[in-house]
């Protein structure tokens, strides 16, 4: 199982990014998804979770409204859309498969003016 982010980068508050988690080793299509994040000095949180079929998502409370995960299953692919950025929203962000632990590397956004 290989995931790898990318994607992220310095924006400015108010700002876009959209992440990107490219998968590899498994059947892609038949598991969930999910975005996590971590803040320096706090725990790892999920921002974002996606089932197999993309049917069905769910956000934390502090994203809804701003954060939008998808797929593309014929590309092994996940995103995450990131809209009206906040300086709280600085962290690395990572994807899982749902099932299993299997985390990406990670890939750093700061949200600053």
């Amino acid at each position: 199982v290989k995931l790898v982010e990318s994607g992220g980068g310095l924006v400015q508050p108010g700002g876009s990014l959209r992440l990107s988690c490219a998968a590899s080793g498994f059947s892609f299509s038949r598991y969930g998804m999910s975005w996590y994040r971590q803040a320096p000095g706090k725990g790892r949180e999920l921002v974002a979770g996606i089932s197999s079929g993309g049917g069905t998502t769910n956000y934390a409370d502090s994203v809804k409204g701003r954060f939008t995960i998808s797929r593309d299953n014929a590309k092994n692919t996940v995103y995450l859309q990131m809209n009206s950025l906040k300086p709280e929203d600085t962290a690395v962000y990572y994807c899982k498969r749902t099932q299993g632990d299997y985390w990406g590397q990670g890939t750093q956004v700061t949200v600053s003016s």
